[in-house]
């Protein structure tokens, strides 16, 4: 697209990410970005350039993960939001559902223009093998205090540098400084199985951020370490003090925040 840009297209998308290797396109691997791409060119028939909130690994899914598209202002006129619905609905695989369309001003950024996004990481923490959740969280073999996890959990809210929670590869000649504005963990039912939720929100999130979040926080559910230690591994900022890296399969990107009315139906 050129200066001649008169909006932005956003889709809100959701996927299981079981199948694809991670959002962003890579050379003869099936992944989101990649399907979302192809559906977009063969319906608007033309080259698209795609920008997502946050990038997702490997096996991670969404419910709510948003990407932005520059349009012309023909486009902008002429494009009818209910009829290019329909075709990347029947153009998308069924492991990947677009759930819905909106109008943004010209150079909308679904990266740079969001304020905070959200995390859900899911763990069937008991001996039970989980049924409906068996695709979207951690099969934990035990049981978790989620309260002492919760209590852990609070050192890390607010502005720190979490380099002991970004994969080390990652993090070199990297700023790795974020703010958390909520991190809990509860116990929840989610389609009659008990599960335990670690619920995060931030401005960013370094790679493998939540899952080493929830790899370390799980360390103290089972009772091998106390609330102090997550403060202790915060302030080493250094990979090895963390717990390991949660199953990549538990953790679901569920919202991103944009400024008040920056989004508008596109019908």
């Amino acid at each position: 697209m050129s200066d001649q840009d008169e909006a932005t297209l956003v889709i809100k998308l959701g996927y299981r990410g079981a199948d694809f290797a991670g959002f962003a396109e890579q050379p003869g691997t099936r992944t989101v970005a990649g399907e979302l791409r192809r559906a977009l060119e063969t319906a608007l028939r033309r080259p698209c350039e795609l920008t997502c909130a946050g990038r997702t690994d490997a096996g991670v899914h969404a419910i709510a993960q948003y990407v932005s598209v520059p349009v012309s202002g023909a486009e902008k006129d002429e494009l009818s939001g209910s009829r290019l619905m329909r075709s990347l609905v029947a153009l998308t695989p069924d492991d990947l559902s677009v759930q819905a369309l909106y109008r943004a001003p010209a150079g909308f950024s679904a990266r740079f223009d969001a304020l905070a996004r959200s995390y859900r990481y899911r763990i069937a923490a008991s001996d039970a093998r989980p049924v409906l959740a068996w695709d979207h969280a951690w099969w934990y073999r035990g049981a978790l205090d989620a309260e002492a996890m919760d209590a852990a959990a609070q050192a890390l809210v607010g502005e720190h540098d979490f380099k002991s929670f970004c994969k080390a590869s990652s993090a070199e000649g990297k700023p790795t400084c974020r703010y958390v504005g909520h991190l809990g963990v509860s116990r929840v039912t989610e389609a009659g199985e008990e599960l335990v939720a670690i619920d995060v929100t931030g401005n960013a999130f370094l790679h493998n951020m939540v899952r080493t979040i929830a790899g370390t926080l799980v360390e103290v559910g089972r009772g091998h370490r106390d609330a102090v230690w997550v403060s202790r591994v915060l302030e080493a900022r250094d990979r090895t003090a963390a717990g390991p890296c949660a199953p990549a399969k538990g953790l679901t990107f569920v919202g991103v925040e944009y400024p008040e009315h920056s989004l508008a139906p596109w019908d």
